[in-house]
Parts: structure tokens; C-alpha cells; sequence
């Protein structure tokens, strides 16, 4: 059973799940869906075209599903997509989408800590932590089990792969490889995350073929072009292989800086 309390504002058409906890000063607008067993803290504001999956937690002062700060946005209707069991943690802003994508994306089990912003067409994977501060500007892609230290800032557009961990303070302004460590100023390889790897269940091969892969890209001294045709001859075929060169096809920004003293 649902309990709502009766300073909440919440509007009769809203979709409201089973076990649904919103506390006092929350308001909900009309074209919502909530899931089951959701906590909706004391002034968090759900607006309209904002769909939360079940399980999550939304902390006080968040506001999701607002306009997009974009100024070709025109009141299409747009949508900001949560899954489930997230936890969205005081004064987030996660606005929703504009017609380019039609909708900002989260995905599921993600923490995203107090301030954090993200912005419309954004698409965040699974198992994410956004640190607190972090801001992700428009169609900002973030891969799997990605961290973002606190007050990060990622210039639109950007990639982070997944198992990416980025240095707290970083400016994101290139896109940033699966597996790796970046860190420094400017924002620079600083090696494979293989603690993140092995919590996760890598085994030492995987993780020392993504550790070659990188050495070559980014520790050789290589261009781009060249390291990629050596990965493709001389390194083992792998799915780690395959998902990294994906990537690098797929970087329309660029890569991050590679870095020629880093041990991993």
C-alpha cells in the first residue's frame, strides 16, 4: 500500500506504483509514472514526461524531468527515462530530452550523489556512480559501471566508456575509452582500472590484454590511425578488443591525451 502524505502535491492523473512513499512538499505533475516500492523525498519535483522505474530513491530538493536548457527547445513533448533501483540523492537535476533523441536516458542500479547534473539527451548506462557536483551537459554517453568524481565537468557530446573511473575535478573534453583511468590536467590516461576489473570479475588474462591494448594506443608514442592497425594485427581477438575499437571508431571527439610515464 502506498502512502502519500497529505502535504504532498500530487496530481490525480500521475501513475503511481504499489509501496510508493512521497513525503511532505513533494510535488508530482500529471504525465508521471512512478513504480513500485519508489521513496520520493520531502520537495523533490517530478515533472511532467519523467518515468521512474521501481525501487528508486528520490532524495529532497531534486528536481527531474525539467526543461531542457536548450534554446531550440520548443515544448515538444520529451521524455527522461529512469530504470530501477537507482538512487537519486539531494538537489539533482536531470532534465529531459529534446527532439534530437526524444529522451534523456538512465539506466538501472545508478547513484548519482547530491547536485548532480544531467542534462537533455544524455544516456547513462548501468551500475553508474555520478559523483556530487558532477555536471554532464548535453548528449553526454556514459558507459556500464562508470565513476565520475565529484565536480567533474563533461563537455557535450562526450563518451565515457564503461568501467571508466575519471578523477574528481576533471574537465571532460575528449571521449574517454573503456577500461581506463583518467585523470590530470589536461584530462589524460592515467592506466587501466584494473582494481575496478578485477572487482567485477575480469580475469588476469582479460585484464592484461586490455593493459596491452592500451599501452599501444596511448603509451607508444603512436598516432591514433597507427595504434589502431597495430591493435588489429598483432593483438589476441577478444570482446574487450572488439569494444574498444568500436569505441575509438565511434569517437567523434577524440581521444583523451595518452600519458608515456604511466604504470598500470
Amino acid at each position: 500500500m502506498s502512502s502519500h502524505h497529505p502535504l504532498a502535491s500530487i496530481d490525480r492523473r500521475a501513475v503511481i506504483g504499489e509501496n510508493v512513499v512521497i513525503e511532505a512538499f513533494a510535488h508530482i505533475e500529471e504525465d508521471v509514472v512512478i513504480g513500485d516500492d519508489c521513496w520520493i523525498g520531502s520537495h523533490a519535483v517530478l515533472k511532467n514526461g519523467t518515468r521512474l522505474g521501481k525501487n528508486c530513491k528520490v532524495f529532497h530538493g531534486a528536481v527531474l524531468g525539467a526543461k531542457p536548457q536548450d534554446l531550440k527547445f520548443k515544448d515538444e513533448a520529451t521524455l527522461l527515462e529512469i530504470g530501477e533501483n537507482n538512487v537519486i540523492r539531494e538537489y539533482c537535476t536531470l532534465n529531459r530530452g529534446t527532439l534530437a533523441t526524444g529522451r534523456t536516458s538512465i539506466g538501472n542500479h545508478n547513484m548519482l550523489m547530491a547536485y548532480a547534473h544531467v542534462a537533455h539527451d544524455c544516456f547513462i548506462g548501468d551500475h553508474c556512480v555520478i559523483a556530487n557536483s558532477v555536471n554532464l551537459a548535453g548528449h553526454v554517453e556514459v558507459g556500464d559501471w562508470a565513476i565520475i568524481g565529484g565536480a567533474t565537468q563533461v563537455h557535450q557530446f562526450s563518451k565515457i566508456g564503461g568501467h571508466v573511473m575519471i578523477s574528481g575535478g576533471s574537465l571532460v573534453q575528449k571521449d574517454v575509452p573503456p577500461f581506463v583511468k583518467a585523470a590530470r590536467n589536461p584530462l589524460s590516461y592515467a592506466g587501466v582500472n584494473t582494481i575496478g576489473l578485477e572487482r567485477r570479475g575480469f580475469s588476469r588474462e582479460q585484464i592484461t590484454q586490455i593493459q596491452n591494448i592500451y599501452r599501444v594506443l596511448f603509451v607508444r608514442g603512436y598516432n591514433v590511425v597507427k595504434a589502431v592497425g597495430f591493435i588489429q594485427n598483432d593483438c589476441p581477438e577478444s570482446d574487450e578488443k572488439t569494444h574498444i575499437l568500436e569505441f575509438i571508431a565511434g569517437a567523434d571527439r577524440g581521444l583523451i591525451k595518452g600519458f608515456q610515464s604511466v604504470r598500470d
